[in-house]
């Protein structure tokens, strides 16, 4: 793949992220990274590939926890964390490490999208 075709898929991704279609653009990024594998591509490509994966992903994690934050608070009012980390796990297939998904709960947070609190490692929902 020539350099300007990498860029018009980096674009892509881009704009698929614009319309918050993660799972689309996730899938394009990992065939961008097998092929930034076996090529020779300007640095800015590769680092404008690895920084859209890394913020695809995130962004794509927020949309799974939110999605499920929405279908258990009129049940639930209180779950701990590890409880809602294996909710996500064995309901959503989201693999996340405890502290990551405490991070994308707390960017929730700070985007103003959900008013969840801590209280330790309970979310008050």
């Amino acid at each position: 793949m020539k350099p300007n075709e990498f860029a018009n898929n980096l674009n892509e991704v881009q704009d698929l992220m614009a319309k918050e279609k993660y799972k689309e653009a996730l899938v394009l990024l990992e065939h961008l990274k097998e092929l930034d594998k076996s090529s020779d591509f300007d640095y800015n490509l590769t680092h404008k590939l690895y920084q859209l994966d890394s913020n695809t992903r995130s962004l794509y994690n927020q949309q799974v926890i939110l999605e499920r934050l929405n279908s258990i608070k009129k049940e639930i009012e209180m779950i701990s964390v590890s409880e809602f980390n294996e909710m996500l796990r064995l309901k959503d297939n989201l693999l996340l490490e405890e502290p990551i998904l405490r991070r994308e709960l707390e960017i929730l947070i700070l985007r103003g999208i959900i008013s969840i609190e801590f209280q330790g490692t309970m979310l008050k929902l």
